[in-house]
């Protein structure tokens, strides 16, 4: 009898809307945690009487704003893909992170998976039939419907 390994199919992929949802979701986590960690500065700065903190983030420029984006983005997805497999959008959406033969990602796995992430016009690679981009191409990743695929590998796990 040949045994067989666990492999992601198409049916447990999410969808293209569910991956969208995901990067609407994850984008106004980074936003309000931008905005947490600025209001956070001016008040330390208002309180120690340290104005020139304040006066900083009142004056960064594109530039600025682009480094601190990735200040909060790339921890962001590691910290989160790294230990729990999802981020906030993906939680929201129950949706998680696996490879091809159902296991969590490593942590060199996410670190590409993140940085694929800053290819210009990554989006785009979503345009194609099925919902993977570049991202999850690149680190050999698939983004699934949490439930049916819990119940799949399960059911697969009663049949060893």
């Amino acid at each position: 009898m040949e045994n067989k390994k666990f492999t992601v199919t198409n049916d447990l992929l999410a969808s293209k809307g569910k991956r969208f949802l995901n990067l609407a979701i994850d984008l106004l986590t980074q936003h309000i945690i931008g905005l947490s960690i600025a209001m956070l500065i001016v008040l330390i700065s208002e309180s120690t009487k340290w104005y020139v903190l304040a006066d900083w983030i009142d004056q960064t420029d594109s530039i600025e704003q682009f480094f601190i984006g990735l200040l909060i983005f790339i921890p962001y997805y590691l910290l989160t893909e790294i230990y729990f497999s999802r981020t906030i959008g993906k939680y929201f959406t129950k949706t998680l992170v696996v490879m091809k033969d159902g296991s969590q990602p490593d942590k060199t796995t996410i670190l590409i998976r993140t940085l694929c992430r800053l290819i210009p016009f990554e989006f785009i690679s979503f345009m194609g039939e099925d919902s993977q981009g570049w991202h999850d191409a690149f680190s050999k990743t698939y983004v699934v419907n949490k439930r049916r695929f819990y119940e799949k590998k399960k059911l697969y796990d009663s049949f060893l």
